[in-house]
């Protein structure tokens, strides 16, 4: 039946897909991938306030170890589009708590250059 189907006009054959053995699993959806998203997007979030490098450098840390599960599943643990958007969620966590440390930075260095140096004395001391 599927032998002369193809997807789309002028292209070759669909291939036919083979049978799956019996006692392979499922395909599942990655619990630490929903994870690393839940994480990135707390890191977002909270990425000015500096409370998102916590978040963030876990959901970046568990992302590597969902990445090396899935590679191990053999394609039969998916989710890698949660986990592709939380790690970018994580990094841009990140990176709102680092403009967070240079403006604040910045502002202490104005600050302190505004500052006088010598003690101000009253006009009556020597």
């Amino acid at each position: 039946m599927m032998e002369g189907m193809t997807t789309a006009p002028g292209q070759s054959p669909a291939v036919r897909q083979g049978l799956r053995h019996p006692l392979d699993p499922d395909p599942a959806r990655s619990t630490k991938a929903r994870a690393v998203f839940a994480l990135g997007l707390i890191a977002a979030l909270t990425g000015l306030f500096l409370g998102g490098v916590v978040p963030a450098t876990v959901a970046l840390q568990l992302s590597r170890q969902a990445r090396r599960e899935a590679y191990a599943s053999g394609g039969f643990l998916t989710g890698g589009a949660w986990l592709r958007q939380g790690e970018r969620l994580a990094w841009i966590g990140l990176g709102l708590a680092t403009v967070t440390v240079v403006l604040a930075v910045v502002y202490g260095l104005v600050r302190l250059a505004e500052a006088p140096y010598s003690q101000d004395f009253a006009p009556n001391v020597n």
